[in-house]
Parts: C-alpha cells; sequence; structure tokens
C-alpha cells in the first residue's frame, strides 16, 4: 500500500505520545497532523481531507466517545480509538458508536500501523475489481471474498463490526442465526447487547425502512436472518 498519500489524524492529550506517533507513523511513509482535543480536532477536520484518525478516548472536554459518536453523524472517515486496558465498556461503545476499531494502551507502535492498514486496505477496497462470491438482496451486493458492499456501482462503506456482522449471516443467507454464534464470531462485533445495536446500524445502511426490516430480520427466540432475492 502506498501510505504517502494517506493523511493520520492522531488526536491526543498527551504530548509525549502525540510526537512519539507523528514521529514513529512520519517514518512509516504516512502524511501526519497531531492535536490535542476535540476542539481542534474539528478545526483541522473542517479545512483538511483526512484518512483515518487515530482517536484517544479519556481526554479533557469533549471526549473520544463523544466525538466519535458526533462525527459518524456527519462523516465516515475511519475511526481507531486508543484505550485504557481496563477500559472494556468504553471500546464496546466506541464500537456501537461507529468507530473502525480499537488499540489498548500501552502498544506497540508496529501494531498500530499494521491496523491502520488493515482499515485503509478495507475502505479502499471500493477501487478493486469485484470477486465471485456473491450474496444479492434488494439492490445490494455483498462479495464474501472481499467483505464489500456495493449498491449499484457505489461503495457501501461498513465498519469493521458490521462487515464482520454481515458476513455471518451472508454465510448461510435464509438460514436464522443465534446471537452467540454471532458473538463467537469476533469480539469486534461485541456481546448479545451490543449484537442489536450492530444490527440497528447496519438496517439504516441497506433498509428502505429500518423499523420494518425487509432484508435483515429478527428471528425471536434465536437472532437474526439476512434474507436474499
Amino acid at each position: 500500500m502506498d501510505t504517502q498519500t494517506n493523511h493520520i489524524l492522531v488526536v491526543d492529550d498527551d504530548e509525549r505520545l502525540r510526537d512519539l506517533l507523528r514521529r514513529f507513523l512520519s517514518e512509516q511513509g504516512f502524511r501526519v497532523t497531531t492535536v490535542a482535543d476535540a476542539a481542534e480536532a474539528r478545526r483541522q477536520l473542517a479545512v483538511l481531507d483526512f484518512d483515518l484518525i487515530v482517536l484517544d478516548i479519556m481526554m479533557p472536554g469533549e471526549d473520544g466517545l463523544e466525538l466519535t459518536q458526533s462525527l459518524r453523524e456527519e462523516s465516515q472517515v475511519p475511526i481507531l480509538l486508543l484505550t485504557a486496558m481496563e477500559e472494556t465498556e468504553s471500546r464496546i461503545t466506541g464500537l456501537e458508536s461507529g468507530a473502525d476499531d480499537y488499540l489498548p494502551k500501552p502498544f506497540e507502535p508496529r501494531e498500530l500501523v499494521l491496523r491502520i492498514q488493515a482499515i485503509l486496505r478495507r475502505v479502499n477496497r471500493q477501487n478493486e475489481a469485484p470477486g465471485g462470491n456473491k450474496v444479492y438482496f434488494g439492490g445490494f451486493v455483498f462479495d464474501r471474498d472481499r467483505d464489500e458492499l456495493r449498491k449499484g456501482d457505489a461503495y457501501v462503506r461498513l465498519t469493521a463490526a458490521e462487515t464482520l456482522l454481515l458476513k455471518a449471516l451472508a454465510r448461510s443467507p435464509g438460514t436464522p442465526v443465534d446471537r452467540d454464534d454471532l458473538t463467537a464470531e469476533s469480539e469486534l462485533i461485541g456481546n448479545q447487547r451490543t449484537i442489536d445495536v450492530q444490527v440497528t446500524r447496519l438496517r439504516r445502511k441497506i433498509e428502505s425502512d429500518p423499523k420494518y426490516p425487509r432484508y435483515l430480520q429478527t428471528v425471536r427466540g434465536t437472532g437474526y436472518v439476512l434474507i436474499t432475492d
């Protein structure tokens, strides 16, 4: 991946960590802008386009979770959260809010780079040739080989958790999938409580009326099922 065109915004109130990440990510070929808080991040986002945000959860004023929730109302820029090890509930809330991934502190800078690259690869798949293992529902096509959802010629961006959820359901279209099985797919999907939240988020992207879903249906007492054409 040519990282020269990838502009990363690092948001963290720890000056030492900001400087470390700026130096390391720059050495890996990324263009890097660092800011200390959400207010400064908003000012940068108003004038510049970023390919990904590395965002600390615990910050004074507007924290990383609040910023993530706010950004998701107006932007699909990928977000990787930095969390303290004990912030399990915050990590889940962040994923529910639309963050793409999280990385607990302390972390190895190389792992951060790998996670950034994985997110960018998934986002950039819209430019690749379509694969052949596809599931069709409504005007949507989900490519199970590439974890890619399209509506016509348009790429529909999914978070990592939404992608895993749709992939699990698309593995056996028309067959109900138990919540326990969905939870076992990945910790990114979350627990049984957050499964329902991820389903709600996914329905907003694929259903004409999310309150009366046609394709991603609830199976009472079991879980969910993907209805295909």
